[in-house]
Formats: C-alpha cells, sequence, structure tokens
C-alpha cells in the first residue's frame, strides 16, 4: 500500500527551533519505517539555491525551488520536512497552494530568545550591521496568519513539539 506524502513546513525566526524539531520528527519517522526527507534551508541554501541572495526577490525564489522539491518529493509518498525562515505569507501561501497535501507548522520563540540560542553569531552581526537583510532585525518576519501547528519554543520542551506536529500528521490521516 502507498502511504500519501506530505509537506510539513516549518517556519519561524532564525534559532527558533526549526531545524531541532524537524530532525527529532524525521527520527521518530524513519524509526516507524516512513519514507522521509530533510529539506533544511541552510543546506538548501549550499546547494540548490546557492546563486541567491537575501533580497525579497531572491527569498521567494528560494521558497519556491524548495516548494517545487517538496512538491515532487510529496506526491511520491514522501513525508517532507521543510525547515526554513521563510518570513513572506505570500510565497508561503504560494508554496502551499501548489504542493496541497501541505502542514505549517510555525515554529515560534520571541527574537531576544533567538538571539540568546545564537550559535552561529548572526543576530549579533545583524546588530552591528556586518550582516544587511536579516530576518527579524532589519527585515520582517511575517507570522502567520492560521499554521496548522505551533510549537512555542521557549515554553515547551522538543518532545511536546515533537508530539504536536505527529498529532497534526496523525489526525490529517498521513500516519497509519
Amino acid at each position: 500500500m502507498k502511504r500519501r506524502g506530505v509537506t510539513v513546513w516549518f517556519t519561524g525566526l532564525s534559532g527558533a527551533g526549526k531545524t531541532t524539531i524537524s530532525k527529532a520528527v524525521e527520527q521518530e519517522l524513519r524509526e516507524r519505517k516512513y519514507l522521509v526527507e530533510v529539506l533544511d534551508g541552510d543546506i538548501v541554501r549550499q546547494n540548490l539555491t546557492k546563486g541567491l541572495g537575501f533580497s525579497k526577490e531572491d527569498r521567494d525564489e528560494n521558497i519556491r525551488r524548495i516548494g517545487f522539491v517538496a512538491h515532487l518529493l510529496t506526491r511520491n509518498g514522501v513525508i517532507v520536512l521543510v525547515s526554513a525562515i521563510s518570513p513572506y505569507q505570500e510565497i508561503r501561501q504560494e508554496v502551499k497552494s501548489k504542493i496541497g497535501d501541505f502542514i505549517e507548522v510555525f515554529v515560534n520563540a520571541p527574537l531576544e530568545v533567538c538571539e540568546q540560542r545564537d550559535v552561529k553569531g548572526l543576530y549579533k552581526k545583524a546588530r552591528s550591521g556586518e550582516i544587511k537583510h536579516f530576518t527579524g532585525i532589519d527585515d520582517p518576519y511575517e507570522i502567520p496568519s492560521d499554521p496548522d501547528v505551533e510549537c512555542c519554543t521557549d515554553l515547551e520542551t522538543e518532545t511536546e513539539s515533537v508530539a504536536k506536529v505527529w498529532q497534526k500528521l496523525q489526525t490529517s490521516g498521513y500516519l497509519d
């Protein structure tokens, strides 16, 4: 029996916990023998979208390309976990409408918390002006208007966040 594919799109500020939660969900899925692929924004930028910058147009194109790959995998029965800041509501909606089987997960953490977690020092560089167009500092992040799941990573554990995503996958019919 072929399983239904779905794209689970984790969006939020840098340092909110998108990658952490998506990797934990991936591990759970692999242990249960589901077909799963992770498209992490940082890794995609190094490979698929290397030539793109951080203007709004380039960010939108980055998300379109990630969405295209996610759509191909989803329609072939793969559970795709996308972990990308994807700051603009309009492009997230465009990708969602093209993919169809789509769960939007807002990984919510206050800017101050994300700055405290900043292992790469990106917020510090953005605050000093060394990095321009940094989401949350001098570029906007548009909070999802109606996400399917919201994980408040400053208030809940990783396990609690993963359980929310897992429950949504179950109730939506993507898990046996």
